[in-house]
């Protein structure tokens, strides 16, 4: 595709004719048109697969059941362009490094095993055995267990994760980095210590019945593009939409239905937040601190003219534990403090908390808005206590919900990916395979890659992902990675982490969610968790592109094989039958009984929220109220005082996570290009500024180490004074390793303080 660079506002509804005429130029630019739209016809269907985009959950209704962004999804992996050999043979690794990440991912699918050889820096074919044999060489070389990373992506199936964390924890490690570390780690976190539970309450039909739904740090349009349809409903008969966000979004404000004939030949669209306030980066907990206030206020104010309060009282003796202390912490804080934190007045969080008293049944619902701030498990536990005290858990249209990014991200860690796995999952394994886990907790994403800049770590198996162009600080990312002994990455397109190579590298080429696995006992179907906690079967239909292209499942088994051979399980015949991989779930996993039997369910099945039952598996078996003061800076900076910009990473339209579809940001009038930087025309002004000049973004990170990005051109955009945001990958150098959240080591991608200034000069952004 060709990109002409330009700054457009733009006028429409999110949805649309855009959205219609954006699929289909995805569609045909595949070069496999009529194969991608019979796949379009099966996304997200009984017996069809589940999209390999968002996590947002299936209603199968209606003929089609993709998004915009689900279709290039579906038509970016299901593709006729291939990186074949030829390819490597013509295109040396330090010559590929300097091209973008659209260029890499849009070259086609993987179709060779390939080993990198320094010294013609190319990477050159090798059979799947040896290169089975390579691994194995270099996992036996190791000094002990903790020398190896195993990275896992959200996309990869439940079997696949399964028997990837078992083949590490027989192996005798506990280093299962993933890409939750980096995204809803902190919701996990905060929801398990509140309620004993790491999910969302709520199920799809919980947004049909919600009086008021309050979506906190989220981008829906973007980032999940079904979810308009359950907001459109919603807000069609009634239901109150309350949006926080920094950004203007275009999603949240208003959304035209592309299977709405209304929609489509009339201007109409559906209005989809009725209340849309803009905090501070990080000022959501704030937010919610103001609301409570108001709230208490008026709770107050009725207890004393002899009226009956609007907690939930009875819910809140029979159910929770710490509100005393928690109703101290709203009397300490002080309007001012909400006020300049959050970046909202006094007016606007008490008309948030009107909208929230008159509303029987509310649904809180956020993504990484929430959960990339130091303070971020705080933050969902202020919401989770705003939810605890009206008892908005345990009745239909009501409850928490964390939205997910990746389509099994949920599934992964439900699996067991995950470097501190709760003792009764370890003990299950080991009953029922007979071996000793390592009981010690792991490295998370942060940690492996610190692990890695000191020469612990020798050798890094990726199961998915781009963990070069995902992690944060992009230019010590690179370092650890060029110091492993072998990297490997189990991908279905070229991308950054392929050219960050370890003294030896492999790149496997695995079959996408879209195409048939056949294996020795036949066709097989994998399974994936929503944020819904529903299991679906997912069972891909396209021919593949080549012979030589595995499935994520027969090369997790594989290693296995090479490495730990058939003593303890017959992985091997794993690969030929996931039946069987099913059969060890459900004796290993609660709420998996009659595993097999239950995928055949239309729509899937519901794995259960013990909290949603109103059971909390907390120390004394009731919901727990947080205590946390309002945080002292929002500025998770080493000593540094206020900086003069906090910037918030994110993603544009035309990209999923680091996968780059094109180069436009319809919603946000930005077309044919990425290095862009939204700022508040006011800011720009008194900078002596104008728009569309090109800056330099430098991180103020007191630990010596300069981290800048350079040729940004500004944008002005309705985002809150001081406030910044750009694209991801291209900014992650800006994000400090050591600059995490509390309890969860998740980079504070929402929250860097940054300076910025005009340059001259555009020098290139790429890894070197």
């Amino acid at each position: 595709m060709k990109f002409k660079p330009s700054i457009k506002p733009y006028s429409g509804a999110a949805g649309g004719w855009g959205s219609l005429e954006a699929t289909t130029r995805y569609v045909l630019d595949s070069k496999q048109a009529l194969t991608n739209l019979r796949n379009l016809l099966r996304a997200n269907k009984a017996r069809g697969f589940d999209c390999p985009g968002c996590a947002w959950g299936d209603d199968n209704q209606g003929i089609f059941s993709f998004c915009e962004n689900g279709a290039k999804a579906v038509s970016w992996e299901a593709t006729r362009h291939a990186v074949e050999p030829a390819f490597f043979a013509s295109h040396s690794v330090s010559s590929l490094r300097e091209q973008s990440d659209y260029f890499l991912e849009y070259q086609g699918r993987l179709t060779h095993p390939m080993r990198y050889d320094a010294k013609t820096d190319r990477y050159h074919p090798i059979d799947w055995a040896d290169a089975m044999a390579l691994i194995a060489h270099h996992i036996r070389a190791m000094e002990n267990p903790n020398q190896i990373e195993l990275y896992t992506s959200g996309r990869a199936s439940n079997e696949a994760s399964y028997l990837y964390q078992l083949f590490g924890r027989m192996l005798g490690t506990s280093n299962f980095p993933d890409c939750s570390n980096m995204c809803h780690e902190a919701s996990a976190i905060g929801l398990k210590q509140s309620i004993g539970v790491g999910k969302g309450t709520v199920r799809m039909a919980d947004f049909e019945k919600a009086d008021a739904i309050f979506v906190f740090g989220q981008n829906p349009g973007t980032n999940h593009p079904r979810m308009l349809h359950s907001l459109k409903q919603a807000a069609s008969r009634g239901a109150h939409i309350v949006s926080f966000n920094t950004l203007r979004e275009r999603g949240l404000e208003r959304f035209a239905d592309p299977q709405s004939p209304v929609h489509m030949l009339t201007p109409k669209s559906a209005a989809i937040s009725s209340a849309y306030f803009q905090p501070n980066l990080g000022g959501d907990m704030a937010a919610v601190r103001g609301m409570v206030k108001a709230l208490l206020e008026t709770h107050r104010l009725r207890l004393a003219s002899g009226k009956t309060g609007i907690f939930n009282r009875l819910f809140i003796e029979q159910h929770c534990e710490g509100i005393e202390e928690y109703l101290d912490q709203i009397d300490a804080t002080s309007w001012l403090q909400i006020t300049t934190q959050s970046g909202l007045t006094e007016a606007q969080l008490r008309h948030a908390a009107a909208i929230y008293q008159n509303a029987n049944r509310v649904i809180c619902t956020w993504a990484m808005g929430i959960t990339q701030h130091k303070h971020s498990v705080a933050t969902v536990r202020e919401i989770t206590n705003l939810q605890l005290l009206f008892g908005q858990l345990g009745k239909p249209g009501a409850g928490l919900c964390p939205v997910r990014g990746h389509s099994n991200v949920q599934g992964n860690r439900t699996m067991g990916i995950d470097e501190k796995a709760p003792k009764a999952l370890l003990d299950s394994l080991e009953q029922h395979f007979g071996f000793t886990p390592r009981r010690e907790i792991g490295h998370n994403t942060v940690e492996a890659i610190e692990a890695m800049l000191r020469g612990e770590v020798r050798v890094l198996i990726a199961l998915g992902g781009n963990l070069a162009a995902a992690a944060p600080d992009t230019a010590r990312t690179a370092q650890a990675l060029r110091r492993c002994d072998l990297t490997v990455h189990i991908g279905t397109k070229l991308n950054r982490s392929h050219l960050i190579t370890g003294k030896d590298a492999l790149i496997l080429p695995t079959l996408g969610r879209t195409e048939l696995d056949m294996q020795a006992s036949g066709p097989q179907y994998i399974t994936v968790e929503d944020s819904f906690s529903m299991v679906h079967a997912s069972e891909g239909i396209g021919k593949p592109l080549a012979t030589t292209q595995r499935s994520e499942t027969a090369i997790v088994c594989e290693i296995a094989h090479a490495v730990l051979g058939n003593e303890k399980l017959d992985w091997l015949a794993l690969a030929d039958d996931y039946s069987l991989i099913r059969q060890h779930i459900q004796a290993t996993i609660p709420g998996f009984a009659d595993f097999n039997q239950r995928c055949e369910q239309p729509g899937g099945f519901y794995l259960g929220n013990a909290a949603a039952e109103l059971r909390f598996a907390t120390p004394s078996g009731k919901a727990q109220f947080s205590a946390t003061p309002l945080p002292e800076s929002l500025f998770p900076q080493n000593g540094a005082e206020k900086p003069p910009f906090v910037l918030q990473t994110l993603r544009s339209h035309d990209q999923y996570n680091t996968t780059i579809y094109g180069l436009d940001d319809r919603y946000r009038g930005v077309y044919g290009q990425r290095e862009v930087l939204f700022i508040h025309p006011q800011d720009m002004a008194d900078l002596g500024l104008l728009e569309g000049e090109l800056v330099e973004i430098e991180t103020l990170w007191n630990d010596g180490v300069i981290r800048k990005v350079s040729g940004f051109k500004l944008v002005s955009y309705a985002i809150p004074r001081g406030n910044l945001a750009a694209y991801y990958p291209e900014t992650n150098p800006l994000v400090p390793l050591a600059s995490f959240g509390d309890g969860t080591g998740t980079p504070t991608s929402k929250s860097i303080p940054v300076a910025i200034r005009r340059c001259a000069l555009k020098p290139s952004l790429r890894i070197a």
